[in-house]
């Protein structure tokens, strides 16, 4: 038996307090897209496990892989050293993302991809001579990770991190995108931030927005044409462009990467969650020629970052499998069903009481109400119906994997219409 009483008193939970502590559930294991329960309930995972488990749980493909690793060797330093699995990955990111992007940095973590992206930025423009293009552009009701550096790009009045702001560096921050995802974008919408970038682009180092998805910070949807016209204003400045696609990279919107929708490129992207598919922990930070050429032409000389477990053999074996496991999949088809589906069967809540919107894109259905939800009772009613989802906020939503069956997927919004019908 799990000893939830000592895992009560003496472990610390994602965003949890240990004097009064959310309940936990005890998990045995995991297979296709079920969670089962110790006392042997299966829930379908409608998180994914935090939006990372492409494939479900429990993926032969993905089990081989670190298998036939494991016994070659499981881990070995990065430094002055290589291996066949990150050479082949490196590969497979630098010819599936957008065309400048060929250079490739790999880490441990989405946060920490993050971290090595603003280093870039900051280390480029020092390289350059410009030490003052020292700040950050990012959108309100953004979300970038809980590292120090990540977390002074979040929203500091919305995000999770305003107790930290004394400690923070100070960034500049624009309104929120105003247009939906397919709605046109007018000067209007991009006026905040454009007069941001004319007022401060000789003190910016770059712009880091997540694109067409704000994720953690709302679970919003926006209109490509927002992406083009900030691209279109970092090329005018000179502002290096971040897209941090940890939560949208590799089919979740619809698209391989979400910068596809609105046909752009960054000069600097950021990959994580689902390169493993959600088996290993690994992150990748990929940059241009000129990004990579300036930082290694300035006072250095070189890039100045080195994760212990950069390179990790084991979780490149794993993300080369989950990558040619998702790309010979019909993967566009089976989100394009995913999105009608959750469209459909998530419409009702429309009329709800206390529903505000109901939105989808891709893979993800979200359902926002118009007060903070009770977690706790909502979440115990979702799992009475053989269902895991993690609400936070005003947000009930699903980013399930793509291998979730139609009638599972029915199971998933079925509990989602009940419970929040009856809230």
């Amino acid at each position: 038996m799990i000893d939830l009483e000592f895992d009560k008193q003496h472990i610390w939970h994602p965003y949890s307090s240990l004097i009064n502590p959310p309940p936990v559930y005890p998990i045995a294991r995991a297979e296709g897209v079920r969670i089962y329960l110790e006392d042997g309930r299966g829930l379908i995972d409608g998180m994914s496990s935090w939006w990372s488990t492409l494939h479900g749980y429990n993926v032969p493909e993905l089990n081989a892989a670190m298998q036939n690793q494991m016994e070659k060797m499981s881990h070995v330093m990065f430094g002055g050293l290589t291996h066949e699995p990150a050479i082949e990955l490196c590969k497979k990111l630098v010819a599936l993302t957008p065309e400048p992007l060929q250079k490739v940095f790999l880490s441990d973590s989405g946060s920490v991809s993050v971290e090595v992206a603003i280093k870039m930025a900051l280390q480029y423009w020092h390289s350059q001579g410009k030490p003052e293009k020292s700040k950050l552009l990012a959108l309100r009701n953004g979300y970038h990770g809980d590292t120090f550096g990540a977390m002074a790009t979040c929203d500091p009045v919305t995000g999770m991190h305003h107790l930290f702001a004394k400690m923070l560096p100070q960034h500049l921050f624009a309104p929120a995108p105003t247009p939906k995802f397919g709605e046109p974008c007018a000067d209007s919408d991009t006026a905040g931030i454009q007069q941001l970038i004319e007022q401060n682009h000789e003190s910016l180092a770059a712009v880091i927005l997540e694109p067409i998805v704000q994720g953690a910070g709302g679970m919003r949807f926006y209109s490509p044409e927002y992406l083009q016209r900030v691209r279109a204003l970092c090329d005018q400045y000179d502002v290096l462009l971040i897209a941090d696609e940890i939560a949208t990279g590799f089919g979740r919107t619809g698209k391989l990467f979400a910068c596809e929708h609105a046909e752009i490129s960054p000069d600097i992207l950021t990959l994580g969650k689902t390169l493993t598919g959600g088996v290993l922990t690994l992150a990748a930070t990929l940059c241009t020629d000129k990004v990579a050429n300036g930082i290694c032409t300035g006072e250095a000389g070189v890039f100045m970052h080195g994760p212990t477990f950069m390179g990790n053999p084991m979780a490149c074996a794993v993300a080369n499998a989950n990558i040619d496991l998702l790309l010979k999949s019909d993967w566009k088809l089976r989100i394009s069903d995913i999105e009608q589906q959750l469209q459909n069967e998530l419409a009702p809540l429309k009329n709800a009481p206390g529903v505000a919107d109901v939105r989808t894109l891709g893979a993800i259905g979200v359902v926002e109400m118009q007060q903070p939800v009770d977690n706790k009772t909502l979440q115990e009613s979702l799992i009475e119906q053989g269902v895991w989802l993690r609400p936070f906020g005003k947000l009930v939503y699903t980013m399930p994997p793509y291998v979730i069956s139609p009638e599972e997927l029915t199971q998933l919004t079925g509990a989602m219409n009940r419970s929040l019908s009856t809230l």
